[in-house]
């Protein structure tokens, strides 16, 4: 990686690597893959925090997978930066990290953030790259199709297989997921709507996932816990646009059989049509579209969502008490279906 260029036209990923550089008791980094880009060798880096513990509970952190979306990764990159400092100092941050795994991968797909495109540098959107087709009709190209990789949400070939970084991204949350008993992933979006979402599964289908009554359970818990945070809107992403190849329908369906525990796969979409709306020039900026470009609506996005980051790995380190027992859980799945299905 040349660290100038990378400076230049990348600074989220060169934060990464002189974190990745410099010694840290606090956190361990690996380096899942080196992504070709030009002349460039751009790595995607993973940061373990916490118990390493294969038994414990999981909070595992995602973004950049859509390279124009540059906000999912900073806003990862102000959390990092915050729990890293807390450790320094905040005792209680150290108890509760003894008690779960936290794993970080804040830029996916390095290279497409570098050519400021949707797709990796072999064209391919990631989240349409799973094996996986939705039931039913597609909205349109948005859905995900295989014609050319000219066109935006381009699924890649059939026969190719899964792209490096979303095959790599896949076999990480299956591990952790593993033995775990109690797993959420968050994978930060932006681009959709004017309002801040938490999408669920499932992508491919209008149907209820089968952790419907745990995601009911964990919605009422944020509620009342955050009564302040109802900008979030929090509901199956099917219920906006139904797609193929998403990499999260994927994860939960092929770990069904094999998993220890309940896994919440999360998407954050960020809703960058009211940044617009406000700032209507950022139309005619590349990545205006996906991203406040106002240093004060920028930064106010970066602490936006630090609250709801803190309050997801708090209740995986402490979902005994509020997980709802066997004889409670056809209970939430009732309402569960109530309040999203009917």
């Amino acid at each position: 990686m040349k660290s100038d260029n990378v400076l230049r036209g990348l600074p989220e990923l060169y934060q990464l690597y002189r974190w990745a550089n410099e010694p840290s008791s606090i956190y361990k980094v690996s380096t899942l893959c080196t992504v070709e880009c030009g002349e460039e060798l751009l790595p995607v880096y993973q940061f373990d925090l916490g118990a390493s513990d294969v038994t414990k509970p999981t909070v595992i952190f995602v973004g950049g997978v859509h390279g124009v979306e540059r906000i999912g990764t900073q806003v990862l990159l102000s959390f990092m930066h915050t729990l890293f400092e807390r450790c320094h100092w905040d005792t209680s941050t150290a108890s509760l990290l003894a008690s779960i795994n936290i794993v970080f991968i804040p830029l996916l797909n390095p290279g497409g953030m570098l050519l400021k495109t949707r797709a990796n540098p072999n064209g391919v959107d990631l989240m349409r790259n799973a094996p996986l087709d939705a039931k039913g009709s597609v909205s349109g190209l948005l859905g995900g199709h295989r014609i050319s990789r000219i066109l935006p949400w381009y699924r890649g070939t059939q026969s190719a297989g899964m792209e490096l970084e979303s095959g790599l991204l896949c076999d990480v949350v299956m591990k952790s997921i593993g033995a775990s008993p109690f797993t959420i992933s968050v994978d930060c979006h932006s681009g959709f709507g004017n309002r801040d979402r938490i999408w669920f599964p499932y992508a491919y289908t209008a149907d209820p996932f089968d952790d419907i009554g745990a995601m009911y359970s964990l919605r009422q818990l944020f509620r009342k816990t955050h009564p302040t945070y109802s900008f979030y809107r929090i509901e199956p992403q099917a219920h906006q646009y139904t797609t193929h190849g998403d990499l999260w329908d994927y994860v939960h369906l092929n770990t069904m059989e094999s998993r220890a525990g309940v896994y919440l796969p999360l998407t954050l979409e960020m809703g960058s049509w009211l940044w617009v709306k406000k700032n209507p020039s950022q139309l005619f900026n590349t990545l205006g579209v996906f991203n406040p470009v106002k240093p004060h609506r920028h930064e106010r996005v970066l602490r936006r969502h630090q609250c709801l980051f803190e309050f997801l790995i708090r209740a995986s380190a402490s979902y005994k008490g509020w997980l709802p027992e066997s004889e409670d859980k056809q209970d939430r799945v009732h309402q569960a279906i109530d309040h999203w299905y009917k």
